[in-house]
């Protein structure tokens, strides 16, 4: 017995640095989260409230800013997780089909992952924003085809859009493929061998022996995308600069950091509900995808 306990004991103190750790940056911000949420009148200079109650939640609810910024983020969701995942299986399935130069391809198709996020927002600023001297090489295209002119960062709200969808799935696609090609590779050949003896199509086999062997892939895939969507913002300043507001263009995430340290910086407890509700949804929409995704396994 006591032998038993002296193990668990060193099995605890093993796992302390782990728990401080979660503890300090984990649980303790959380509470502190809760806790400011909750107070009402906060006054950051004071650092004093006159009471606890709903009222941050109610006044996140029904800020013009808050709203904009949960319409622009679930636009993204919706919009680039689906695509980005799609446009992700297809060009694995094409890059796993190919024998010579596999590996080259690979690699030429994940380097956008490591590249820096602003940087390669520039980049796409620079591609699509009009300017006195230019219209930009995409416009230049949309000319050479006939097309008008189109001012993609400072124009039409659907422009701007656009914009943000495309370079979203731009940037997130490589993760996904390196993912699926993996996956890809993990799938037993004996299957494809049986199918091709009894003469089955290429789609049912993509169908039956494909799709349910990489299921579980695509589903963390689909949840990891829809929780890195919730959070996007530096996509986003790396594009339309830092004023997301005036642009139309906050996220939830662009919100928070707007309460803490933007113009309207100093209210921590508006800050604290609109994080709260990005929470809640999040974790709403990770349970259904796992609930989902344990269905279609048990099936």
């Amino acid at each position: 017995m006591k032998k038993l306990k002296l193990k668990q004991l060193k099995g605890w103190l093993y796992l302390l640095p782990a728990l401080l750790f979660l503890g300090f940056f984990m649980v303790y911000p959380l509470a502190d989260v809760l806790v400011y949420s909750a107070e009402e009148g906060y006054n950051f200079a004071s650092q004093s409230f006159f009471g606890y109650g709903l009222y941050n939640f109610k006044y996140v609810l029904r800020d013009p800013f808050f709203l904009q910024a949960l319409k622009n983020t679930f636009i993204i969701v919706i919009i680039t997780v689906p695509i980005s995942t799609g446009l992700a299986l297809l060009i694995s399935l094409k890059l796993h089909s190919i024998k010579p130069l596999k590996e080259a391809f690979q690699t030429i198709y994940f380097l956008p992952y490591v590249t820096n996020t602003l940087a390669v927002g520039l980049v796409f600023m620079i591609l699509f924003k009009k300017t006195a001297y230019s219209d930009g090489l995409i416009n230049l295209l949309i000319k050479a085809f006939g097309g008008s002119a189109v001012d993609f960062i400072d124009g039409p709200y659907w422009a701007k859009l656009f914009v943000m969808c495309f370079y979203t799935i731009w940037v997130v696609m490589p993760f996904k493929i390196l993912i699926l090609t993996s996956a890809l590779a993990g799938v037993n050949e004996d299957y494809y061998k049986a199918a091709r003896i009894d003469g089955t199509r290429k789609f049912r086999i993509f169908y039956k022996i494909t799709l349910p062997m990489i299921s579980p892939m695509i589903f963390y895939l689909i949840i990891t995308g829809f929780i890195g969507a919730f959070k996007a913002y530096s996509d986003e300043v790396a594009i339309f600069g830092t004023n997301l507001n005036a642009a139309g263009m906050n996220t939830i995430v662009g919100y928070v950091y707007d309460m803490l340290y933007g113009n309207s910086g100093g209210y921590p407890s508006y800050a604290s509900a609109a994080s709260l509700i990005l929470f809640a949804i999040v974790f709403t929409i990770t349970v259904i995808n796992l609930l989902i995704s344990k269905g279609n396994a048990r099936a």
